[in-house]
């Protein structure tokens, strides 16, 4: 037993060292992209993403390998787990049904809408899946989380950082042209935030804009928004059925469980916690501070796989696929703010 003991320590050990240098590269490629993001401004997400891509060379060879991808799939479930202290269920019943059941048809329209224009961008639908619920529920982040359960080929993960630049650059210019917008339609503040909540990809940058007009459209437009995380469970739940599916008919026994993937049990469980008050408040923001940690992370690690000469070979349909996507979800949601 005490030498099985050992055994475990070392095999430990020997991980923790493995992954150390390709970690620690992360971080700090993260710690930069923040400091950057807060003292220049703009999206700390993309500067992530930028950065990293100069340190490609990483994660072709060397001791940096393992860590970055350990990063980037690991690091990034994490991040996504802990997005759920920011959610109570009772922040979304204040919206009222209306609202309510107006975002998730929209969410849902969104990602069909996707499915459907891939094609005629001549895309894998698959792409418009995740482009689409990239748009309708979380930018970044979502892109993250959907891809997590998707299958994956050679052109996977470019696609998903296409995916997570093209939606992180719009949300930044929704956020300074959006609220321009609201003014010039006579919105009021509560529908002002609806539409900034329901239209926005990014949470921080539905933050920067709702509380840019007034604090009740800043209230209106984070709580619609937080709507739209809570829609990452059903969605996650809903491709891993499909794709389990598809899986299984190919003949990848290797890929077809149903079990829901273990962060979004994380992600469930920190929206009870906090829904119930088991969470005190300086747990909550520490738990929301790490998250946002370890996505930042994640994407400077994704950043490092991502080679430039790969990605120009995929970028463009994807781009034009997602401001369709963008354009569509802000057409919705103003005809739901304006005429329901």
């Amino acid at each position: 037993m005490v030498g099985g003991s050992a055994v475990s320590i070392t095999a430990v050990k020997n991980w923790g060292k493995s992954v150390f240098p390709g970690i620690l590269v992360c971080l700090t490629i993260a710690m930069a992209a923040t400091f950057l993001s807060e003292h220049y401004g703009g999206p700390v997400m993309l500067f992530a993403l930028l950065l990293g891509m100069a340190f490609h060379f990483l994660s072709e060879e060397g001791p940096c390998q393992h860590g970055i991808q350990v990063a980037s799939k690991s690091i990034l479930r994490i991040g996504v787990a802990l997005l759920g202290v920011r959610i109570t269920f009772g922040q979304i019943a204040e919206l009222g049904h209306v609202t309510i059941t107006g975002v998730i048809l929209a969410i849902a329209a969104t990602i069909l809408f996707g499915w459907i224009f891939a094609q005629l961008f001549k895309l894998k639908p698959s792409q418009g899946l995740l482009s689409g619920g990239a748009v309708a529920i979380c930018g970044a982040s979502a892109a993250l989380a959907l891809s997590a359960v998707m299958p994956k080929n050679k052109h996977s993960e470019n696609n998903t950082i296409v995916t997570v630049v093209a939606v992180t650059t719009l949300s930044t210019i929704a956020m300074v042209i959006y609220p321009l917008i609201t003014q010039y339609l006579g919105l009021s503040p509560i529908d002002s935030g609806v539409f900034l909540g329901g239209t926005i990809h990014d949470v921080a940058q539905v933050v920067g804009a709702g509380y840019s007009l007034s604090d009740e459209t800043g209230d209106v437009s984070t709580v619609v928004k937080l709507l739209r995380v809570t829609m990452l469970v059903p969605a996650v739940l809903i491709f891993t059925v499909i794709f389990s599916a598809r899986n299984k008919q190919s003949g990848d026994s290797s890929k077809t469980g149903l079990l829901p993937p273990v962060f979004l049990l994380g992600f469930i469980g920190f929206v009870l916690l906090n829904s119930f008050d088991l969470m005190p408040v300086i747990a909550t923001e520490k738990l929301t501070d790490l998250s946002r940690v370890c996505l930042v992370t994640a994407i400077a690690g994704l950043g490092m796989k991502t080679s430039l000469k790969e990605l120009s070979k995929v970028g463009w349909p994807i781009v034009g696929l997602v401001v369709s996507e963008t354009v569509f979800i802000a057409i919705f949601i103003y005809v739901l703010v304006a005429f329901v």
